[in-house]
């Protein structure tokens, strides 16, 4: 008897109405897979280098706030993982409480710190001297408040946990900036690399040598001269010393690719420590925009030129002068 394939194992950042299990949604569904809710980012991850799942969605990054420290911390240091896709998802925010509640006699208001920063400006104008209780996520701050929490008087969330957890709506759509957005990501033990679509980043974090003048210079050239661009750069402490900072870099293109390729082996070279957390679809599917030169085909052109020169000293088979690329 054929038995069926073990059903996929997906952690994310819980309770059930978060964000993140919106960005989940768009990978797979509970007829699916098994979708596992975890206290927090690092727990989420964690799951996955126990072999307890087989993939994890946190966010990573938020259009207002930036990145995500946990997530970044988390990604390169233990075990390694590999990010092999993500998901954008706009975000606004729904002021709810337990029935009876009024907008003008809440003074606390639950939520995670990222939503309260994107809510900042719409709480001092309609919430005047509101103060905020952080929560583990969105949605925890929600379900805690329908629980019977009595630390905050309303949670900010996103109106599907609003729903799930059956608050009353005190206002709706709160945002400072109505084009936020989260950028979430899929990480999983490393293993084969999704393939290359044209529309790729590739995530790295590097450290730069100790107390040498033009490290960081240096670390960028080495993008710069292979035609990379990067679409986020970010510094993180080590943790090990004061003055002691690495690197959390989203570069455009695919470790597939010769220019991305050219670039690691030159950051291998002059960094201490370069570390691959995999090259997976953009979700905006925008494409890198490559200048002359920085073609695969031109790459491999070069390549075959240096060749020539090894093999024949300089000098092709008809007796002439092996010309370089483009001459």
């Amino acid at each position: 008897m054929q038995q069926d394939a073990p059903r996929a194992r997906y952690a994310y950042l819980g309770p059930e109405g978060t964000f993140t299990e919106e960005a989940l949604r768009q990978v797979t569904t509970q007829a699916e897979s098994d979708l596992l809710p975890c206290t927090d980012v690092v727990t989420a991850l964690d799951m996955v280098r126990r072999d307890e799942a087989d993939y994890a969605v946190v966010p990573i990054e938020n259009s207002v706030e930036g990145g995500v420290n946990a997530t970044l911390d988390t990604l390169a240091a233990g075990e390694p993982l590999v990010i092999v896709g993500e998901m954008l998802v706009p975000v606004t925010f729904t002021l709810a409480a337990r029935p009876g509640m009024t907008l003008d006699t809440v003074r606390r208001v639950g939520t995670h710190p990222h939503a309260w920063a994107q809510c900042r400006g719409w709480a001092a104008r309609h919430l005047p001297g509101a103060i905020h209780v952080p929560a583990t996520s969105t949605a925890a701050a929600a379900a805690l408040l329908a629980g019977g929490e009595t630390a905050f008087d309303a949670s900010l969330s996103s109106a599907l946990s609003v729903e799930k957890y059956g608050l009353q709506v005190l206002a709706a759509g709160v945002a400072d900036n109505p084009h936020a957005v989260t950028r979430f990501v899929l990480a999983a033990r490393p293993g084969l690399l999704p393939e290359p679509t044209g529309a790729d980043k590739t995530t790295l974090m590097v450290h730069l040598p100790d107390n040498e003048a033009g490290a960081l210079l240096n670390m960028l050239e080495q993008f710069a001269t292979r035609g990379v661009n990067l679409s986020r750069i970010e510094s993180r402490p080590i943790g090990d010393s004061l003055g002691r900072y690495s690197f959390s870099i989203d570069a455009e293109g695919h470790v597939a690719e010769e220019r991305v390729q050219a670039t690691l082996i030159g950051l291998h070279r002059v960094c201490p420590t370069v570390r691959f957390l995999g090259s997976y679809p953009r979700a905006d599917g925008q494409g890198a925009h490559l200048r002359p030169g920085t073609h695969d085909a031109d790459f491999r052109a070069a390549r075959e030129w240096v060749a020539g020169l090894l093999e024949h000293g300089g000098i092709g088979a008809d007796g002439r002068p092996v010309a370089a690329p483009g001459d």
